[in-house]
């Protein structure tokens, strides 16, 4: 019995270690955060710096993109995952052509990623993947995204499995072989954005049951929805 409690005990240890936030508070400010790459993919001049906020979900500092560049994005070094997830809270604020949060996973580098995103001005959470440079659509749904207001982006990742949730209601399922080794997280945004993010978590603890195998191959063969926006093939 006793080796029982302590076993379930260091499962719980593992499971607890496996899952990591930063809330950006400790950082300085008018910075990029130390320990990521603040860049992009495509050309233009990303603009990736540490401020205080007000809004903040966990006061005082968000992480705050305001750059104009083809997809802004900011990879947490330290990170390497191939099963897992990775969630932000990220606040849409202003753009003309975009006002877009997104998160990436299994990341190679700058040009190669998976990214999951959701767009204020579209009002709709899309997921691609980006393969040398070029970003392509998978699959959407259609849901409101409101401007000036914090919402929450998760992916849980397992094997070629990816379940999107928006403001914590299941967006969609997909399937890809794509990227199938261990990369970086991060965060994204695309072209004028100027978005803030906070509480960026990620860790190896996916909610994907391998029990559920035969549910997420049903959801993942619907068809998402269709509609007109920046995120049919990119050509940039």
């Amino acid at each position: 019995m006793k080796t029982r409690i302590l076993a379930i005990l260091s499962s719980l240890t593992t499971t607890i270690a496996s899952a990591d936030t930063v809330n950006f508070d400790d950082l300085k400010t008018a910075s990029p955060p130390p320990g990521w790459t603040a860049t992009k993919t495509g050309s233009g001049q990303a603009k990736w710096e540490i401020i205080a906020d007000d809004s903040a979900p966990s006061k005082p500092n968000v992480l705050k993109q305001s750059g104009e560049a083809t997809y802004p994005v900011c990879i947490k070094d330290d990170t390497s995952l191939k099963d897992g997830f990775v969630e932000v809270k990220f606040k849409p604020i202003s753009g003309k052509e975009d006002q877009a949060g997104g998160v990436i996973w299994r990341c190679k580098d700058s040009d190669n990623y998976y990214i999951a995103r959701a767009n204020a001005l579209e009002d709709n959470v899309t997921i691609y993947h980006t393969v040398k440079g070029k970003r392509s659509e998978k699959k959407r749904i259609n849901t409101k995204v409101a401007s000036n207001q914090w919402h929450t982006l998760r992916v849980d990742f397992k094997d070629n499995y990816f379940v999107v949730t928006f403001d914590g209601k299941r967006a969609f399922v997909w399937k890809d072989d794509t990227f199938k080794e261990a990369g970086n997280v991060g965060v994204w945004t695309k072209a004028d954005s100027t978005t803030l993010f906070d509480d960026f978590a990620y860790g190896a603890d996916a909610k994907i049951s391998s029990a559920g195998a035969d549910q997420l191959e049903k959801e993942s063969r619907k068809k998402g929805a269709k509609g007109e926006g920046d995120d049919d093939d990119d050509k940039k």
